[in-house]
């Protein structure tokens, strides 16, 4: 499963395609320099199972730690795999 980013430097997805068809997605904006809010997270029935969209969050890890981010994860999803991952607290806003 391949996750590619897109991001306007003012807010960004995390995002898989299947067919040209945008089948799983994480939706991030920037709240000042050094902090990224996790709004939405949204896995179409293809991905159902799959652990798509735990995949997209440790994108947007990966993605934080090269960039020197912080994470506040406001979606319901993305806070529930933050509570569930330790390894991410690095990046986790207090």
């Amino acid at each position: 499963m391949e996750i590619k980013n897109s991001d306007d430097s003012k807010k960004g997805q995390f995002y898989v395609e299947q067919e040209g068809k945008t089948v799983a997605t994480m939706t991030y904006v920037y709240a000042g320099p050094k902090l990224i809010i996790i709004d939405h997270t949204e896995v179409g029935p293809e991905l159902k199972g799959m652990g798509a969209g735990k995949k997209l969050v440790e994108q947007a890890v990966l993605f934080a730690r090269k960039k020197d981010l912080k994470i506040l994860p406001l979606c319901p999803f993305a806070k529930s795999v933050f509570e569930k991952a330790p390894e991410f607290n690095d990046v986790l806003s207090k």
